[in-house]
C-alpha cells in the first residue's frame, strides 16, 4: 500500500502544480473593482494585468521547454516557482496599475514552469497507455480551480484586500515549493545533449513539430479545447443579455455546465479501460462537432430556448472534457527524451489557440448571438479536420519505447529513474 500512496501523492502533488497558474489568473478577478479605485483607473486598464499574465504565460512555456530537457524538472521547477513566489510579493505591494502590469508578466514566466513541468513528469513517471487517465486526474484539478479560485479570493480580499489574494498566492505556492524540493522524485536525467542555443531549441521544436502524432493530435485537440475558451469567453453574452439572465442564476448555470466538463474528464477514466486513447479522442471529436452543429442551427432558427441552450452546450462540454486528456497523452506520447519540449509546445499550442479565440469573441457584438455560437461549431469542425488528415499517418508513426509502468511502484524495486534498489517514487 505504500507504493500505491506514492503513485497517488506525486499525482496530487502534480494536480498542485497544475493549477498554479488557474488561481494566479481567477483568484484576484473579483478585486479588480478594488485596484481601479485603488490605483485611480478604469477597470480596461485593471484588465491589463490579465493580459500580460497570458502573454508571460504563452512565451514561458517554450522557454522552459527545453530548461526541463537539459537541467531536469526539479531545478528549472524551484527556479520558476521561487520566482513567482518573489514577484507575488511585490504585487501585493505595487505601487501603481503599470507596475502591477510588469510584475504580472514576470509572475507568469514564473508560474507557468509548474504546468509544462507537470504534464511533462506524466510522461516520466507513467508510460503512454496509461497518460491519459492520469492527465484526467490532473484536468480534474485544473477544471475545478476556476470555480475556486474566484471564491477564495473574495474572501481573502475581504479579509485583507487585494494585496492579500497576492501574498496568499504567495504562502502556498511556497508550500509547493518545499514539498518539490523535499519529497518530488526527479522524473529525468538530465541530458547535456538538449542545446539552450536559439537555433537548435529552434529546430527541436520543429522536429516534435513535424512527428505525425504531434501534429495532428495538438493541433486537433487545440481545436477541440478552443471550445472551452469560447464558452467561459462567451457564455456571459449568451445568458446574460441573450436570455437575461441575472448575475445569480449565471453562476449557477456556469457551474452546472462546467460540471459536466470536469465530470466527463473523470469518466474518461472509465472508458479508457474499454477503448483506447484514439477511438474515444475521434468519437468524442465527431460528437462534439454535431453538438456545434445542432447549437448553431438551432440558435440561428431561434427554436432553442434557455433549456435547449443549456442541454446543447452540456453535451458540447462533456465531449470537450473526454477529448482533450486524450489529444494531449497522444500528441506527448511519442517523446520521453524532449517529453519537456513537446510539453510546451503543446501548452502554447493550446492557450495560444484559445487566446485567439477568446479575444474574437471579445470584440463581438453583444445583441448578436450566432456568430459566437458559430465559434463553437466551426472550431469543432477544424479538429476534426486536422485529425482525419492527419489519423492515418499519425497512427502509422512510431512510438518513443516505453518507460517503466506504473505496477512497478508496488514493487519494492523498480526503475524511474534507473537506480538499483527503492526508488524515490517508492520511498515517498
Amino acid at each position: 500500500m505504500r507504493a500505491t500512496r506514492s503513485g497517488l501523492f506525486v499525482i496530487s502533488l502534480l494536480g498542485a502544480l497544475s493549477v498554479v497558474s488557474p488561481f494566479a489568473i481567477d483568484m484576484y478577478l473579483p478585486a479588480f473593482p478594488e485596484l481601479a479605485a485603488g490605483f485611480g483607473v478604469p477597470s480596461t486598464t485593471v484588465a491589463l494585468t490579465l493580459s500580460s499574465y497570458f502573454i508571460g504565460l504563452a512565451l514561458g512555456q517554450v522557454v522552459y521547454g527545453p530548461l526541463l530537457d537539459r537541467f531536469g524538472r526539479k531545478p528549472p521547477l524551484v527556479v520558476g516557482l521561487s520566482l513567482f513566489v518573489v514577484t507575488s510579493v511585490g504585487c501585493a505591494f505595487a505601487p501603481d496599475v503599470y507596475t502591477l502590469i510588469a510584475l504580472r508578466f514576470v509572475q507568469a514566466l514564473g508560474g507557468c514552469v509548474a504546468q509544462v513541468a507537470s504534464v511533462a513528469m506524466v510522461r516520466d513517471f507513467f508510460p503512454r497507455d496509461q497518460a491519459a487517465r492520469v492527465l484526467s486526474r490532473l484536468f480534474l484539478f485544473i477544471a475545478v480551480s476556476p470555480l475556486l479560485a474566484p471564491t477564495v479570493g473574495t474572501l481573502v480580499i475581504g479579509l485583507g484586500g487585494w494585496p492579500a489574494a497576492f501574498v496568499s498566492l504567495a504562502v502556498v505556492v511556497a508550500g509547493i515549493l518545499a514539498l518539490v524540493l523535499t519529497l518530488l522524485p526527479e522524473g529525468h536525467t538530465p541530458d547535456p545533449g538538449i542545446s539552450l542555443r536559439p537555433g537548435p531549441i529552434v529546430a527541436e521544436y520543429l522536429s516534435i513539430l513535424r512527428h505525425p502524432r504531434f501534429h495532428t493530435y495538438a493541433g486537433a485537440g487545440a481545436f477541440s479545447f478552443a471550445g472551452l475558451f469560447t464558452f467561459v469567453a462567451g457564455s456571459p453574452v449568451l445568458f446574460m443579455d441573450g436570455f437575461g439572465v441575472d448575475g445569480r442564476t449565471y453562476s449557477l448555470i456556469f457551474a452546472l455546465l462546467a460540471g459536466g466538463f470536469i465530470g466527463a474528464s473523470q469518466v474518461n477514466v472509465v472508458l479508457l479501460r474499454r477503448w483506447r486513447s484514439e477511438t474515444l479522442f475521434l468519437a468524442f471529436l465527431a460528437a462534439q462537432v454535431v453538438f456545434g452543429a445542432v447549437f448553431l442551427i438551432g440558435t440561428w432558427a431561434g427554436v432553442l430556448g434557455l433549456g435547449g441552450t443549456l442541454a446543447v452546450l452540456f453535451g458540447f462540454l462533456c465531449c470537450v472534457g473526454v477529448t482533450n486528456p486524450n489529444a494531449s497523452a497522444l500528441a506527448i506520447g511519442p517523446f520521453s527524451r524532449n517529453a519537456g519540449s513537446a510539453s510546451a509546445l503543446l501548452g502554447f499550442f493550446q492557450l495560444g489557440t484559445g487566446a485567439v479565440i477568446s479575444t474574437a469573441i471579445g470584440a463581438a457584438s453583444p445583441g448578436d448571438r450566432v456568430p459566437i455560437v458559430a465559434v463553437f461549431g466551426v472550431t469543432a469542425a477544424v479538429g476534426l479536420t486536422i485529425l482525419q488528415v492527419g489519423r492515418r499517418r499519425a497512427e502509422a508513426s512510431p512510438v518513443a519505447e516505453e518507460l517503466a509502468p506504473p505496477a512497478e511502484l508496488e514493487e519494492p524495486a523498480c526503475q524511474h529513474n534507473n537506480v538499483a534498489g527503492e526508488c524515490e517514487v517508492c520511498r515517498v
